[in-house]
């Protein structure tokens, strides 16, 4: 389940959003879920984690539950990559038909 405030990361330069990308078995395209945190401390523990050189460029966004719908769609997302662990990373990646 997807809690009340998400937060995601995001670009400075360019605005996209952090995502993780899955090749498509039957397709030659790649599924893209967007990463999401359900607290901020554990998506700046992230980017201190696996992204330092980096994350002078990434900012932490809160989003609603609205607003992730609104961005899932206008972004063409699969779904949803809940981080559950930032450090190991432990993800649950969560399909958009099954986001309540």
């Amino acid at each position: 389940m997807v809690p009340q405030i998400n937060y995601v990361i995001r670009s400075l330069k360019d605005g996209k959003y952090l995502v993780a990308r899955i090749p498509q078995e039957q397709e030659p395209k790649e599924a893209n879920y967007l990463l999401v945190f359900k607290v901020d401390y554990e998506a700046l523990s992230y980017l201190n984690t696996h992204a330092q050189d980096f994350r002078d460029r990434l900012s932490v966004e809160s989003l609603s539950p609205t607003q992730l719908k609104a961005l899932l769609k206008r972004w063409s997302y699969q779904g949803i990559g809940l981080v559950e662990d930032p450090l190991i990373p432990n993800i649950n990646f969560l399909e958009i038909n099954s986001l309540s």
